[in-house]
């Protein structure tokens, strides 16, 4: 293994001192929220009760990125609390009947996608946890094995847009339920099906017998495949990260395969649902659009574009092949082609308030905006893209073209008076922008600024949480989504080189992994904090900085992205002549002359010494792997990176 000493200080960067800081208050912030909203099972305090078939993602995302926290350098404690909350989590669901096997019954992968977030990291958190491992291939088998219902091998199709455990459900309940008006939270989506005889418009719902129509048509409309189900494919792609099981490539390759294969005959778009008998549009009389989550309603792009990468990346990672990403490039490039540039404020977008509470006064001024949707009347829904899609396409293939289209995406925003707006969603994610220009080199202080707004966020989250006397029988579901004071955009930005992960569905992959020598675990080891600079497909620039006067540490990098993850050489910079600490006379340490030396890897990972106060630049060259077959398998995917 290679080793690489540091070189001294004079001064402690600001961003380092900002980034353990960030552990230490995360560290304090988890603690109460376990304390106040967790029962010694690990559930959380509220009667699990549910009307329907939806919820179950709700009572899993507050902990989605506990696991993500422990893989960049958070406590031993926080994984074990993960994973308690997991489990307490999963019986408490299992009690109120919404699992079986502890699995989701059967529901929308919008939403499965979101509530596996948290297993998929715990099972990257913890490679050697058999328990976890065992439920990840047993999970994938629920849509790689036929014999549990949901796959149709013979059409290529999941059966039914709400699947799992339970295999194929009939419909969206288990009772036909109106779709009325007064679901007034609805209304800003429009109609979920256009073409319901008697229903033009959303005030049509106001009569019971128009309610009724639309009720009993969306169950019938619920049937088949439909394209947001390619998030499926993030499940045994977990499973295939465990154990590079050939038969979980396979499954991911032919059912990629096969929505790229009816994108193709729509004029290359991917077109949302399938009938049962495999034809596209079946139950929409033909037409490409109009499924459930698909480009219609509710939300278009943030449900379709998702599931198209997730499923281009799981197809992608199995084979080495970017050309199974093509299908969600074509997603993004059509609505490209019919933007326009207006305000945000001016735009009835349906998610407007996401958009307005990122761009602050900035959203009164012109952006481009692409449309979200597409329905009876062609395009409409106008906003910004979400970032993140076009994002982790590039990030994922450093593809010019894709770098292209991701400065066109980021160039179309507008700017605002603060480019670290500090703000927070669900998925903790949003500031993919300035990110992005701190990697061009157009923000240098990004770094600093971005770990104090992350500051900022855990303190607000704790303030929260400390004001609250509600009773848990009594508060929304996604209260405790909402006070979660973990953060892990910014530390996964920096420390990890990559964008957050997918919300809907994405598997937790970084550019560059660290471990503690001295304790044997994943993670920065106490004191270091880590800034990459630059990712590139076949490099990454790093720097790491040991904060403390008095311990030295040991931290061992390796590179991490799934598509070159294979070290060839390293680049650091060593000091020669260097006098440090030097005499107590001296004023100053004397410094040495700065000189970059290359080393060759004979490993797949560089053991880097920091005394205290020590830092050390290194630039990984990296290479795809080696591999000549989907079926080639891993020599030990059980160790510890």
């Amino acid at each position: 293994m290679l080793t690489i000493t540091g070189i001294p200080l004079d001064a402690i960067p600001a961003w380092a001192v900002l980034q353990r800081r960030l552990f230490h208050d995360i560290e304090e912030a988890w603690r109460l929220f376990e304390s106040r909203y967790t029962g010694p099972d690990g559930g959380i305090l509220f009667p699990a009760e549910f009307t329907d078939r939806d919820g179950v993602d709700d009572v899993y995302e507050p902990f989605f990125n506990w696991p993500a926290f422990y893989l960049l350098g958070g406590s031993d404690e926080v994984l074990a609390a993960a994973k308690r909350q997991w489990e307490g989590v999963t019986a408490q669901l299992t009690a109120a009947g919404m699992l079986t096997g502890e699995y989701e019954n059967g529901y929308d992968w919008f939403h499965q996608g979101e509530s596996l977030l948290f297993f998929y990291g715990l099972c990257a958190a913890d490679p050697g946890d058999e328990a976890f491992a065992a439920r990840a291939r047993r999970f994938a088998e629920l849509y790689t094995d036929p014999a549990h219902g949901n796959y149709d091998a013979e059409r290529n199709i999941i059966r039914a847009p709400h699947n799992g455990a339970l295999g194929p459900r009939p419909g969206l309940n288990d009772t036909v339920e109106p779709y009325s008006a007064s679901l007034s939270e609805m209304e800003r989506y429009g109609l979920p099906l256009e073409y319901v005889p008697g229903v033009a418009r959303w005030s049509d719902l106001a009569e019971p017998k128009a309610a009724r129509a639309m009720g009993e048509a969306m169950q019938r409309a619920a049937a088949g495949d439909v394209v947001v189900n390619l998030a499926a494919t993030g499940l045994v792609a977990n499973r295939w990260l465990r154990d590079r099981d050939p038969a979980a490539a396979a499954w991911i390759v032919r059912y990629v395969d096969g929505w790229s294969e009816r994108a193709r005959a729509n004029g290359g778009l991917v077109p949302d649902s399938v009938a049962p008998d495999g034809t596209v549009g079946g139950l929409h009389d033909g037409r490409w659009f109009g499924g459930h989550y698909g480009w219609t309603w509710p939300h278009g792009l943030p449900s379709v574009g998702m599931a198209t990468v997730v499923g281009g990346l799981s197809a992608a990672l199995v084979t080495g092949d970017d050309r199974h990403l093509d299908t969600a490039r074509r997603v993004l490039d059509t609505v490209l082609e019919q933007a326009v540039v207006a305000s945000v404020a001016e735009t009835p977008y349906s998610l407007r308030g996401s958009w307005l509470a990122r761009l602050g006064d900035a959203a009164d001024a012109p952006a481009l905006l692409v449309p979200h949707r597409y329905g009876r009347d062609g395009w409409f829904d106008y906003a910004p893209m979400p970032l993140e899609l076009p994002t982790w396409l590039w990030w994922w293939t450093h593809d010019p073209a894709d770098r292209a289209r991701l400065d066109r995406v980021r160039e179309g925003l507008p700017v605002t008076p603060d480019p670290v707006m500090a703000f927070r969603d669900k998925a903790e994610a949003g500031h993919e922008a300035p990110w992005l220009d701190f990697l061009a080199g157009r923000l240098p202080d990004y770094p600093e600024r971005a770990l104090s707004m992350a500051l900022g966020q855990v303190a607000r989250r704790v303030a929260l949480i400390l004001a609250d006397d509600s009773d848990p029988a009594t508060v929304h579901l996604h209260f405790w989504q909402r006070v979660n004071p973990v953060v892990t955009e910014v530390l996964t930005q920096l420390a990890g080189g990559a964008p957050q992960v997918l919300y809907n569905g994405g598997l937790p992959f970084t550019a560059v992994a660290y471990a503690d020598a001295d304790r044997d675990r994943p993670g920065l080891p106490p004191d270091v904090a880590a800034l990459v600079t630059a990712v590139e497909r076949d490099r990454v620039d790093l720097e790491l900085v040991n904060v403390s006067p008095t311990q030295p540490r040991r931290v061992v990098v390796r590179p991490a992205h799934p598509a070159s993850p294979r070290l060839v050489a390293v680049d650091a910079v060593v000091e020669d002549g260097l006098d440090f600490p030097g005499p107590s006379t001296a004023y100053a340490a004397r410094r040495g002359t700065a000189r970059p030396v290359r080393l060759e890897a004979d490993s797949d990972r560089v053991t880097v010494l920091l005394p205290p106060a020590h830092r050390a630049e290194l630039t990984l060259h990296t290479a795809p792997a080696a591999r000549t077959a989907i079926t080639d398998r891993a020599e030990n995917t059980k160790e510890r990176p």
